[in-house]
C-alpha cells in the first residue's frame, strides 16, 4: 500500500483518480464507516420521503456509498474506468444499477441526482464549472451536494494536497444556476471536521436544491 501511494502524480483530477483507484483501490475515508452510514441515513431518508424514483451520481467512486443506499433506480457516473469496474463487479447481479464514463453523458436525466465528496477535488476551474452545470441539467427535481462550502479551508489546512480545492459553491449556483432552482435545505454534518481525527469527520454538509416548490 505504501507503494501504491508513493507512485500517485497529480497531472489532472481525472487523471489521480483513475490513477488512485487502479492503486490504492478505494473512494477514502469518507466513504466508509460512520461517515458512509450518516451520508446513508440522509439521503435514503429524503429518497423516502419525496418519493423519488430515479437516481444519479456524478462522481460514484468504488461503490461502496453505495452499498449502503436504497434507490429503486440508479445511474453512476464518474471519470476514472477503474472504479467503475470495481462498481460494475460488485454489483454485477443489480440490474437496477447501471455505470458509465462520465464523458459518456448525453443529456440523460433523473429525479434526483447527486454530488457526494467531489466538489473540493475538481481543482481545474473549467472541469468545476462543467461538472456543476451537468449536475443541474441532469436533474428533474432534486440536486443534493456534500461538500465544503468554505475557501477559507484551503487557508487553514493548506494547498499541499494538489487533488484538494474548497470553494464557496454556493456562489457560483447562485450566480449561475437560474430559477426556478433553490436550496431548500442544509443537513450539517453529525461528525464535524477535527484535523486530529480525519478518518472519522468530514468538512462536508449536506445541501439540497429543488426545482421549484417541491
Amino acid at each position: 500500500m505504501s507503494h501504491a501511494k508513493a507512485s500517485l502524480v497529480f497531472a489532472s483530477s481525472a487523471q489521480y483518480w483513475d490513477d488512485r483507484y487502479r492503486l490504492q483501490g478505494n473512494s477514502g475515508a469518507g466513504s466508509y464507516g460512520r461517515l458512509a452510514q450518516f451520508k446513508a441515513e440522509v439521503i435514503n431518508r429524503f429518497v423516502e420521503h419525496q418519493s423519488v424514483n430515479s437516481v444519479m451520481e456524478f462522481g460514484c467512486g468504488d461503490g461502496n456509498q453505495l452499498s449502503l443506499a436504497r434507490y429503486p433506480r440508479y445511474v453512476g457516473y464518474d471519470v476514472a474506468e477503474s472504479a467503475l469496474e470495481l462498481c460494475r463487479t460488485r454489483f454485477a447481479d443489480d440490474a437496477s444499477k447501471t455505470f458509465s464514463l462520465a464523458p459518456s453523458w448525453q443529456g440523460e436525466e433523473a429525479e434526483l441526482v447527486l454530488s457526494l465528496d467531489v466538489i473540493y477535488h475538481l481543482v481545474e476551474d473549467e472541469v468545476f464549472e462543467r461538472y456543476m452545470t451537468t449536475l443541474f441539467r441532469a436533474a428533474t427535481r432534486f440536486v443534493i451536494v456534500y461538500a465544503s462550502n468554505d475557501e477559507g479551508l484551503n487557508r487553514l489546512l493548506g494547498s499541499h494536497v494538489k487533488h484538494v480545492r474548497h470553494r464557496k459553491f454556493t456562489d457560483w449556483i447562485a450566480a449561475n444556476i437560474a430559477a426556478p432552482w433553490r436550496l431548500m435545505g442544509f443537513v450539517p454534518n453529525i461528525y464535524p471536521f477535527n484535523r486530529h481525527d480525519q478518518e472519522n469527520t468530514s468538512f462536508a454538509d449536506f445541501y439540497i436544491f429543488s426545482k421549484g416548490h417541491q
